[in-house]
C-alpha cells in the first residue's frame, strides 16, 4: 500500500471522501470473509425475530424487542436481517448466509480478525497523517449487500446517527471486501456536501415512548444529479467524513457486495452526545485506535 500524500488529504478535506485503492490485500479481505462465514455458521436467530406476528400488541412488543436488540448492540456482535427472509416462526426462507443484512456493532472489539484490521499499522498511520490525536473506535459493521435483495441505503450523513459536539469529529473507514460496482450497489457521494452541517438527528426516545429512537429535523430532498458513484475494487478503502451526504442503491445484481466499515471519533476536545443510540459501556469504553 502506497503512503497517503498531502495532496490526497487536501482532496479529502475538499470532497468529504477519499478513495484509496488496494489499501488492504486480497488475503486480508479473504480473512475477513472467511471469519464472517464462521460467525454466520454459528449464528443463533435472535428471539425477537422468532415471535409470530399476530396481534397489534405483539407486533409492538416485537418492534420493542428488535429496538432493544439494536440499542444494546454497541458492545456486542449482533445480526440484522434483510426484509422477508424469515417466516412467521423465525425460520429462514432462504439459506441463512444469504439472509443477513449486516452484523454489528463491536466486531472491532471482540473478534480477533476484525480487531487486527481495525487497528492495523496502516490504519493507524493514516489516522496520524490525517492529524488525529486521540482517535477512538465507536462502532463497526460487516455489510453484506446480498444479491438481488440487498436493500438501498437512502441519502444520509453519518453524523445524523453519531453526533458529536463540535461536529466534524467522526470519520468512517469503508473497506470493499469484493469489487463494488454500480451494478451491485457501490457508494454514491455528493462532493463537498460535508460543509453544511446536519439537518437531521436520530436520538434516543424518552423512556416509555413506543419507539426506541426518533428523528429530529428532516432530511432535505437531494438532487440525484449531484451524486457521483464511487466504484472501488476489492481491498480498496473509502474514507468518509461524518457529514458528507452519501447513499447506495438496491443491489439488483447476482453478486454480493461485502464491506467492513468502522467509525472513528477524534476524542480530543470532543463530546459524544448522550442522545446517540450508541453509548460506550463499562464493558466497552470506546477503544483507542492507536495501540
Amino acid at each position: 500500500m502506497a503512503s497517503v500524500t498531502q495532496h490526497q488529504i487536501q482532496k479529502f478535506h475538499r470532497d468529504g471522501f477519499l478513495v484509496l485503492e488496494q489499501f488492504f490485500s486480497a488475503e486480508e479481505c479473504d480473512s475477513m470473509r472467511s471469519q464472517i462465514r464462521r460467525i454466520v455458521a454459528e449464528m443463533e436467530v435472535p428471539p425477537h425475530c422468532r415471535t409470530a406476528f399476530s396481534t397489534r400488541e405483539e407486533e409492538q412488543l416485537q418492534a420493542q424487542g428488535s429496538s432493544d436488540y439494536f440499542l444494546t448492540s454497541g458492545d456486542k456482535i449482533r445480526f440484522f436481517f434483510e426484509k422477508g427472509v424469515l417466516d412467521e416462526k423465525g425460520n429462514f426462507l432462504i439459506p441463512k448466509e444469504k439472509s443477513v443484512s449486516k452484523i454489528g456493532h463491536a466486531l472491532h472489539a471482540y473478534d480477533p480478525v476484525f480487531k487486527q484490521i481495525t487497528h492495523s499499522p496502516k490504519v493507524q498511520e493514516l489516522g496520524r497523517k490525517l492529524g488525529l490525536e486521540r482517535p477512538v473506535v465507536v462502532q463497526s459493521m460487516y455489510i453484506f449487500k446480498q444479491p438481488g435483495i440487498g436493500g438501498e441505503v437512502t441519502p444520509h450523513q453519518d453524523a445524523t446517527f453519531l453526533h458529536t459536539e463540535p461536529l466534524g469529529r467522526i470519520l468512517g473507514f469503508w473497506i470493499a471486501l469484493e469489487d463494488a460496482t454500480q451494478e451491485n450497489g457501490c457508494l454514491w457521494f455528493i462532493p463537498g456536501s460535508h460543509t453544511n452541517g446536519i439537518t437531521r438527528r436520530m436520538v434516543r426516545a424518552a423512556s416509555g415512548a413506543s419507539t426506541c429512537v426518533e428523528f429530529v429535523g428532516s432530511e432535505p430532498a437531494y438532487d440525484d444529479k449531484q451524486f457521483i458513484p464511487l466504484p472501488i475494487s476489492k481491498g480498496g478503502l473509502i474514507l468518509i467524513h461524518g457529514e458528507v451526504v452519501h447513499k447506495s442503491e438496491l443491489n439488483s445484481s447476482e453478486s454480493s457486495r461485502h464491506a467492513f466499515t468502522f467509525h472513528v471519533m477524534e476524542a480530543k476536545g470532543t463530546t459524544w452526545s448522550k442522545e446517540n443510540w450508541l453509548q460506550p459501556t463499562p464493558e466497552l469504553p470506546f477503544p483507542s485506535l492507536y495501540t
